[in-house]
């Protein structure tokens, strides 16, 4: 479109993420490594590195944190017009242990109280948001308070009204929401807001009661999705598309997983591109596995992220 200034646009909280150096338990770390952290930014990340205009709002602190992350998104090229750095707040953080057998890592988090979480619909820059073409939105952000939770609604409802397309990435975060059924709720009405919608197999499978992927896709099929993909781990993807239909992708060899944290970040990434640069369905959902699998082989949120040189040269 011509009338747009980014391609995509995101909402959610950053947090500094402190790796432990070391396997075990947290508290035997002696060191950690710093990094970046928040499932919209890691997507934002991707979606910049792969050559895509993105702008991101959000909320951080002027602490050492809140600087660092800033910068960090500044260095990926990523508009940070509409981050607002408060003084009276504090940006949010967390710990991460290290694995080495391909298990979850376990994370501490500390965003109680954060600044993002203090986000609320008067944060939401109506003209600044259309000028966006596509919104890629998680089940992250509105679940830190209630009041970003608004401001998750009210984005989505500008975008629609606007005529713009929406992708929604189911991310769970159980913890941050008063109970399972509250969670259920929210998340399926913000995915009925949404074009596409990208849940995985296990939080399909809670959020919808459908056993399967076909039937996890009905369900946001019947509620107005366009499409819907299936992440299936290691077994790909399977989709479910108005035009396209339905299909399987299979995943991508892995020789040695090291942290899956991330990976469904980097899936997102690579769909959404594709989707936007005008590629198949079932191109977008390859090249989203081929990122996912990437993810996973290394440490840390947006180290496995390609960029578009990189992309290239995996056939993508």
């Amino acid at each position: 479109m011509s009338d747009t200034a980014f391609d995509v646009a995101l909402f959610g909280e950053a947090m500094l993420l402190l790796v432990a150096d070391k396997p075990g338990p947290i508290e035997n770390a002696t060191g950690f490594h710093k990094r970046t952290a928040g499932a919209e930014t890691n997507v934002a990340i991707g979606l910049s590195r792969l050559g895509l205009k993105v702008g991101w709002a959000s909320r951080l602190g002027t602490d050492s944190m809140g600087r660092s992350l800033i910068a960090s998104m500044k260095s990926e090229g990523i508009d940070c017009s509409h981050v607002i750095c408060d003084a009276s707040q504090r940006t949010g953080f967390q710990f991460k242990g290290r694995v080495t057998d391909g298990s979850d890592p376990p994370v501490e988090y500390h965003r109680k109280g954060s600044a993002a979480s203090q986000m609320g619909p008067a944060d939401v820059d109506e003209d600044w948001l259309r000028s966006a073409r596509h919104l890629h939105a998680t089940g992250v952000f509105p679940a830190i308070s209630e009041t970003s939770l608004q401001a998750a609604i009210k984005s989505m409802d500008v975008m629609r009204a606007a005529g713009r397309t929406i992708s929604f990435d189911t991310n769970l975060r159980p913890t941050l929401w008063a109970s399972t059924e509250v969670m259920r709720h929210w998340i399926n009405y913000l995915a009925a807001r949404a074009d596409w919608v990208l849940p995985g197999i296990e939080e399909g499978l809670l959020l919808t009661g459908e056993s399967t992927p076909e039937g996890i896709a009905r369900f946001y099929r019947q509620r107005g999705a366009k499409l819907v993909v299936v992440k299936l781990g290691k077994d790909g993807a399977y989709y479910d598309d108005e035009t396209a239909g339905t299909g399987h992708v299979d995943g991508f060899p892995v020789k040695e997983v090291i942290d899956t944290v991330g990976a469904g970040d980097g899936f997102a990434a690579g769909v959404v591109s594709a989707l936007l640069e005008g590629r198949s369905v079932q191109d977008a959902v390859r090249r989203g596995a081929w990122i996912g699998a990437r993810a996973v082989q290394v440490l840390g949120d947006t180290e496995g992220l390609p960029t578009r040189e990189e992309l290239r040269q995996g056939g993508f």
